[in-house]
């Protein structure tokens, strides 16, 4: 299959810092890509390049004639006043034809978005999304470049966003953290790793299969290159001199095989517990409602969150989530009802923005604001050593802020929570942004966390292993408890939801079937005269063709006079037949009257 387009050894820096060294990939017009590596490898750089938005240091990209392209950006940001429309006919592809009003729409209430008259600028950065993900969906292209999709948005969008991925006829590429996303949606992933791109075939399950076999056989290779450099290490040793000309080259092999890099370990989040002692008491709320903005947000919620609590609060973008935590955290009070936390409750509040800070703070600098040392399972750790902790060593600590990517931004922003030893935990949306390596040992942090967890995430995989208790939105600000996976918990909406339209269209057709009574049959006037005198003028008929019957057989002998006979018996016996058709429909409408009025 011919490729789209092409990217060959494409390298990337920015200042000192080397992006990608060296990526090559060809993509066909059917593929499904999905690109994965932990964050800052540049995985949104490299989707810019490709999308033409930013241009390589080295390598060339090119592009099939005429290549119809869509490009979703990670964080969407608007400077101009536009309406939700108007904005997304605005951002639309070019070159694959204008669409108007009513296809904007239309999408966009799939999405999640009815509000189509107020400025895109004061649009939440969920809201945002959304509109930026119509415009890249309105018209089909060659290929869709998506940079996060499913961050910021709920769970029935992401379903939704996965049907018409799966069914989309042309070449996809996204960068996501979604592992079900990925595992349903791609059949090929580009994974980012030291500046170089690895291509797997398949889905994500299978890449992960596939990349631990390229990582044990890197490994033997290592293993076997350096079994042959101790033997001649040892040969050098013993004072190989360097006379002859295979000597010199047998040296000039060690040398060599020596400047060859071994596979290099990847760098690992490590995270040992963190929090401080919790009492008895954790938090305990007692019919708690808020109302925002003339909405029900919250209303009558009683629950007291325990010790382990592992808890997901889940929903639709705004019914209240974030509302909930932080009122849980004390920042924002209930209209009614009471929330008490235990005297030995630390909150860790993580949020789904960045907090604002000077940007020029060096990384080191923001979490020694937080605390110089932090006691965990593992040890007593310092500033420093938790942000090696976190991937970030020695020489990137003093880097700015500014210079991180939307990933590690997060990472850090993870960090200096954890820092602070807190022993519940409220996470807004912990999964946006982050890697898959990091989420993974996340989650295995969150399961030995010694304190309670209240998240709030759409992520369903994350979900599925980190909460066992989940807190559903329901209309008019109702929680509903459900002890289940969030897997679970979204079939048994799913069912809810068939069962319900099942039950609406029934409900639909009994309605109609009352409505509709049965039209009261009556004959026409023209009808009631026919059936007043149909019998009569079948009788004239029979009578007239009787008589046509006696003159032809007087005049047999008379040609003329037998072909003029004939001609009216033949019209004659017609009239008889539409009269006597007549007769049966009308003496049938009869009957049926006459079975109506006895009803």
């Amino acid at each position: 299959m011919a490729a789209i387009l092409s990217a060959e050894h494409i390298q990337k820096s920015y200042t000192l810092k080397k992006l990608i060294t060296d990526a090559t990939i060809y993509i066909g017009e059917k593929d499904r890509i999905g690109v994965v590596g932990v964050n800052g490898t540049g995985k949104s750089t490299f989707l810019k390049i490709l999308a033409g938005m930013e241009e390589p240091d080295a390598g060339v990209v090119m592009r099939r004639n005429g290549l119809r392209v869509s490009y979703l950006p990670q964080m969407p940001v608007y400077e101009t006043a536009r309406t939700s429309v108007a904005q997304v006919l605005h951002d639309s592809p070019k070159d694959v034809g204008a669409p108007d009003e009513y296809e904007a729409k239309a999408l966009l209430t799939q999405l999640g978005i009815t509000d189509f008259e107020s400025d895109v600028r004061t649009f939440s950065g969920g809201q945002k999304k959304r509109v930026a993900l119509a415009a890249a969906l309105i018209r089909p292209v060659d290929l869709l470049l998506l940079d996060e999709p499913t961050n910021h948005i709920d769970a029935q969008t992401i379903a939704w966003l996965e049907t018409r991925l799966a069914a989309y006829r042309g070449a996809l590429m996204m960068v996501t953290h979604d592992r079900y996303f990925l595992d349903r949606v791609c059949n090929r992933i580009a994974e980012l790793d030291l500046g170089g791109l690895y291509m797997h075939d398949g889905s994500f399950s299978y890449y992960l299969e596939q990349k631990a076999a390229r990582l044990d056989m890197e490994n033997a290779q290592a293993r076997k290159r350096s079994s042959i450099l101790r033997r001649e290490l040892e040969w050098i040793r013993r004072g190989a001199q360097a006379r002859s000309t295979k000597q010199k080259a047998r040296i000039q092999r060690f040398e060599e095989m020596s400047a060859i890099k071994g596979p290099q370990e990847e760098a690992k989040l490590s995270l040992g517990s963190a929090s401080s002692r919790l009492g008895r008491r954790i938090i305990e709320c007692e019919d708690v409602s808020k109302d925002m903005g003339g909405k029900a947000l919250v209303r009558g919620y009683t629950y007291t969150i325990l010790r382990d609590e592992r808890m997901a609060v889940v929903g639709p973008n705004g019914c209240g989530k974030t509302t909930l935590l932080r009122m849980l955290a004390g920042e924002l009070a209930p209209d009614s009802g009471t929330i008490t936390l235990g005297e030995t409750v630390k909150v860790g509040f993580f949020r789904q923005e960045f907090p604002i800070v000077d940007e020029s703070m060096r990384l080191i600098d923001f979490m020694r604001d937080i605390a110089e040392y932090v006691q965990t399972e593992d040890g007593r750790f310092s500033a420093s050593q938790m942000l090696e902790q976190f991937l970030f060593p020695p020489d990137v600590q003093l880097t700015p802020v500014n210079r991180l990517s939307g990933g590690e931004k997060r990472r850090l922003y993870l960090a200096s929570v954890l820092m602070a030893s807190p022993n519940v935990l409220l996470l807004d949306e912990p999964t946006n942004d982050l890697d898959i390596a990091t989420l993974e040992i996340l989650e295995d942090y969150l399961t030995t966390f010694k304190g309670a967890v209240v998240v709030v995430s759409h992520d369903r995989s994350f979900l599925d292993r980190v909460a066992g208790r989940l807190f559903a939105f329901e209309e008019g600000g109702r929680l509903i408890q459900y002890v289940c996976s969030f897997s679970d918990y979204l079939d048994h909406v799913a069912a809810q939801q068939e069962q319900a339209q099942k039950a609406q269209k029934s409900e639909t057709g009994a309605q109609a079937a009352r409505r509709e009574k049965p039209r009261e049959l009556r004959m026409s006037f023209r009808e009631q005269r026919d059936y007043d005198t149909i019998d009569a003028r079948i009788e004239a008929l029979n009578e007239r063709i009787a008589g046509l019957d006696e003159e032809i057989q007087k005049n047999a002998s008379d040609f003329v006079k037998l072909t003029e006979l004939s001609a009216l018996k033949e019209a004659a016996e017609q009239e008889l037949s539409e009269a006597e058709e007549r007769w049966l429909y009308l003496t049938d409408l009869a009957e049926r009257i006459e079975a109506q009025k006895k009803e």
